[in-house]
């Protein structure tokens, strides 16, 4: 059996530490060997971590992650972000569904009976609604904020589809908004508009508690629906790059430094003001590397109070825009 050094305690401390921490030798195996008691090693462990001999570390998966979500709230004054751990070789299919299943889980904690909820339908939130976990509510609502029809389908299926899971889930009836997603003409907008079945539904958005819906982006590696749905015409692609639109909430757009005033396709969009984003409680959820020059945009028009996303995303958003 070897003897223990016994010039110093600092040696003999070292001598113990180097058996429980790099042999995985228990106190008792120690003491044993040493031929002393386990309290003494006991002590002589604590001697060894007091003078700085021991460096323990705890590799916490969610320490970036947390660093990110100070960094953003800090950064662009939201109430709160919440950073979904993905690593970057997983992929961005990946990164929204594990996104899509956090904000999903999420909601459970916020959305109560007797609140309405407003929802933009799109990629994302189809993909938060079928990770929707049951939760029975009382006198709650849910409602759609922009229509969805377009000049090649209805669109309705669609987007009523994603409604109807959440309206199932919540055990609330959902308000669905059967209105083109554009208008041809604003006035054709504005004079239906002055119905009354569809000022009951405008009424009923305004009146939403909470808000639930992405970032629309041209080119997203997830394909955002409106622009892959046939929302859009050519002529509207081309007045969204006069206009540097960075992307849109609901089919509203806005522009890169957030502004979203006067720009002609928003007359013409079924969706409600951006206005409604700035006021009300808004849960932005976003994945994809291709959504943060729009998220960027969102966040410096104030467009949100809470944002959801995935690692990467968000690392990209505080690399690119964290310094101003």
């Amino acid at each position: 059996m070897p003897t223990p050094p016994k010039k110093n305690k600092l040696e003999a401390a070292i001598y113990v530490a180097r058996m429980y921490y790099y042999q995985d030798m228990s106190t008792e195996a120690i003491a044993r060997e040493m031929q002393v008691s386990r309290s003494t090693i006991s002590r002589l462990l604590s001697f060894a971590k007091q003078e700085g001999l021991v460096d323990i570390r705890i590799l916490d998966p969610f320490e970036h992650p947390r660093r990110l979500e100070k960094a953003i709230v800090e950064r662009f004054g939201i109430q709160r972000a919440h950073v979904v751990p993905a690593p970057e070789i997983a992929g961005e299919a990946e990164w929204l569904e594990r996104v899509a299943r956090y904000a999903a889980s999420y909601l459970n904690e916020v959305f109560k009976s007797n609140m309405i909820l407003g929802i933009a339908w799109g990629t994302t939130t189809s993909a938060i609604s079928r990770h929707l976990q049951p939760k029975p509510t009382y006198n709650s609502q849910i409602v759609q904020l922009n229509g969805a029809g377009n000049t090649q389908t209805t669109g309705i299926e669609y987007a009523s589809q994603i409604l109807m899971r959440f309206s199932q889930n919540y055990g609330a009836p959902a308000h669905l908004f059967p209105v083109p997603t554009f208008f041809d003409y604003a006035e054709t907008k504005n004079a239906l508009w002055k119905e009354g079945s569809i000022r009951r539904l405008l009424d009923l958005q305004q009146k939403a508690d909470l808000l639930l819906y992405s970032i629309g982006a041209v080119n997203a590696g997830v394909p955002s629906h409106v622009y892959s749905g046939g929302y859009l015409e050519e002529r509207d692609y081309r007045e969204l790059e006069r206009q540097r639109i960075a992307g849109d909430i609901a089919t509203v757009f806005f522009r890169e430094d957030g502004s979203f005033d006067r720009i002609p396709l928003n007359e013409r969009s079924s969706g409600p003001s951006l206005e409604m984003f700035q006021q009300k409680h808004g849960i932005c959820v976003v994945s994809g590397l291709s959504k943060v020059r729009g998220l960027h945009a969102a966040l410096r028009g104030g467009l949100m109070r809470e944002l959801i996303l995935d690692e990467p995303t968000a690392r990209r958003l505080v690399e690119k825009y964290g310094g101003g």
